[in-house]
């Protein structure tokens, strides 16, 4: 009675005339009025008359129809969706990873059987009705949470197929619109091909598998974290590797944690990381394994703050320190935390209860050992001499080392020191899923607010190596499997974070060169530079495109005796901001303004430090297993 065209058995009423119980009402009562309304002028209403009193119906429908069309261009407008993950993924040639493959994520371990074939029902985009019809589809491929989908009815006929993502709230169990009274209706493609297409769903429908009825809920539900606004945690201080300082959570998305450090009091001095990153512990943490630790004047309690209980934070392997165990010194290979593309020549520095070890990288260390970073004896983060060699990775010799190419033997010889045995490192090696090519979000973990498009281009092992999208090899980031800081394709359209696109199309070098002159990726830890980029055109590059290792390394603070100069603290840096397109935005080495600190040293001997600051822990320590050649 409104004008709504669809199939008869989607409408309501014995003679299947209005498309939902409130146009029945609706056209009820404008009937009734024009009735009374009638007698009232001493004349029976017309036929002219009541398709007069359905109007204002007609423009309720075309008004609401208008603010949906209002509502998705607003979303559009939202930096979330700026990137379009469907177009990048195309027909489906690309792999996305499964979900199956982030256990950390929010539906990671509750993903079930969501697989190819299941059936959903999702809005009709394919319509002339003015207002919004729902229609089946069934998952023809997945990628991450988005899936690509095609209409019931469209059998072989890709050309209508369509990306979206399963955990938004327009997508439900076949059977929701029968039970809300929503309008299911074919698309207008395909309109023609079947008289009855209420048989059609029951025949194509029979046997098949949909989404629980409680997806909606389990996925509302996973969106909530434990930690909260104003609770305090030890974390590692991007300015200093060696010792953690103590930070307020200001913000938390998807799990992830925006951190601003104690003594900042307007709130720049930030850090984001994600919940079960190693890089964050509970208050006393640092204290209880004998690790560096910055104290400040600012140690009294506030109003409204509290310490996050210990049970929220990530749990590492026990081990037995009582044997044969590592020992100051010893020589191995490790990831350089401030330089994740390679993998380095590095030392035992100390050993620290609770199986965490102090590291520093040769060559490249800072006398006053502020540059040595904390991993656990679990860690993926480090391998046995000899590692590299066997997996055909290569291995960054110590800075200044001129007996070329580099020889365990020779070095160990050298350096009269020994490898640690391989028998310390962990072995473990999950069944992680992961594949070359899969495409993911992963985070720059030299500027950490940032999520970026990023595919898996080698695995060795546990190991993974992430490429940015449109970025140079040189930015690429050796990450753990199971680390905190990978996320399936969709992941930041769900939890509402920024996702940084590819920097260009790939392809074109010249375009590579300008997009990295203007976004100018800092080389830091966690929000710490260490390695300054040198312009494009002036970077040595070998023929592998990896940087030349004789670039000086600029550490915490100068390698001379004069104090280092820190630049001052960077604007802060939201998660909903684009990648800088100002050069001078890239986040730098942060001095933590504010109060006086005042450094002590917890534990037995004594490590050299620049100035008198509290040092405890701070490690940078993975949480999860390590891998063996």
């Amino acid at each position: 009675m409104c004008g709504m065209v669809g199939v008869r058995d989607a409408f309501y009423s014995k003679t299947k005339r209005f498309c939902s119980v409130s146009c029945s009402r609706s056209y009820s009562s404008n009937s009734k009025k024009a009735s009374i309304l009638a007698r009232l002028q001493g004349k029976p209403p017309t036929k002219k008359a009541k398709v007069l009193q359905k109007q204002p119906l007609m423009s309720k429908l075309v008004a609401y129809a208008q603010h949906q069309a209002n509502q998705q261009s607003v979303k559009k407008t939202v930096p979330v969706e700026i990137f379009d993950w469907g177009r990048y993924l195309g027909d489906g040639d690309v792999a996305g990873a499964p979900v199956s493959c982030f256990k950390h994520v929010s539906m990671g371990k509750s993903w079930g059987d969501i697989s190819e074939g299941v059936r959903v029902e999702v809005p009709n985009t394919d319509s002339s009705l003015p207002m919004k019809v729902y229609w089946i589809a069934g998952i023809i491929k997945l990628a991450g949470f988005k899936a690509l989908l095609r209409y019931e009815g469209f059998d072989s006929d890709s050309t209508r197929d369509f990306w979206l993502n399963l955990c938004v709230p327009d997508i439900h169990p076949v059977g929701w619109c029968a039970a809300g009274g929503k309008p299911l209706v074919p698309p207008q493609t395909i309109l023609h091909r079947f008289t009855n297409w209420k048989n059609f769903l029951i025949k194509r429908l029979t046997g098949s598998k949909t989404l629980p009825p409680n997806f909606s809920s389990k996925v509302q539900e996973s969106m909530q974290f434990p930690f909260k606004k104003q609770m305090r945690v030890e974390v590692v201080d991007k300015t200093h590797l060696c010792r953690t300082r103590v930070a307020l959570v200001e913000q938390v998305i998807g799990g992830r944690l925006r951190l601003v450090y104690e003594e900042c009091e307007d709130g720049t001095d930030d850090f984001w990381c994600h919940m079960y990153s190693p890089l964050i512990h509970g208050i006393g943490w640092s204290r209880s394994i004998g690790h560096r630790f910055k104290r400040s004047d600012v140690s009294k309690k506030l109003d409204g703050l509290m310490d996050a209980p210990g049970q929220l934070f990530a749990k590492v392997k026990e081990v037995d320190q009582s044997g044969s165990w590592f020992e100051d010194g010893m020589k191995l290979e490790a990831i350089d935390p401030l330089n994740l593309s390679a993998i380095c020549v590095a030392t035992v520095r100390k050993v620290l209860a609770d199986g965490y070890l102090m590291i520093g990288i040769d060559g490249s260390e800072a006398a006053d050992g502020s540059d040595w970073f904390c991993y656990h004896s679990t860690s993926p983060s480090i391998f046995p001499a000899g590692f590299c060699e066997i997996n055909s990775i290569e291995l960054t010799p110590p800075r200044g080392y001129t007996n070329l190419p580099f020889r365990w033997f020779e070095y160990l010889k050298e350096s009269k020191s020994v490898a640690a045995p391989v028998s310390l490192f962990n072995k473990d090696v999950p069944n992680h899923g992961f594949r070359p090519g899969m495409k993911l979000e992963a985070v720059d973990l030299m500027e950490p607010r940032l999520v970026c498009v990023a595919t898996v281009t080698r695995i060795v092992h546990r190991l993974l190596r992430i490429h940015f999208d449109g970025w140079e090899d040189e930015y690429d980031q050796w990450v753990d499997c199971e680390s905190p800081d990978l996320y399936p394709v969709g992941w930041c359209q769900v939890t509402g974070y920024q996702l940084q696109p590819p920097a260009v199309n790939t392809g074109s070098r010249e375009l590579q060169s300008a997009a990295s002159k203007q976004r100018k990726k800092s080389q830091q830890y966690k929000g710490q530079k260490k390695k300054r980029k040198l312009p494009i055109a002036k970077r040595p590059v070998s023929l592998s495109g990896v940087v030349v290792t004789g670039v000086p390394r600029s550490l915490s603070g100068d390698e001379n005796e004069t104090p280092p100069d820190y630049p001052s603290p960077p604007t802060p840096a939201s998660a909903a901001q684009p990648p800088s397109a100002d050069p001078e935005s890239s986040p730098n080495i942060e001095g933590g303004p504010g109060s006086q600190m005042k450094e002590e040293n917890t534990d037995g001997p004594e490590v050299p430090s620049e100035s008198t600051e509290t040092e405890t822990n701070g490690s940078s320590g993975e949480l999860f297993t390590s891998q063996d050649p």
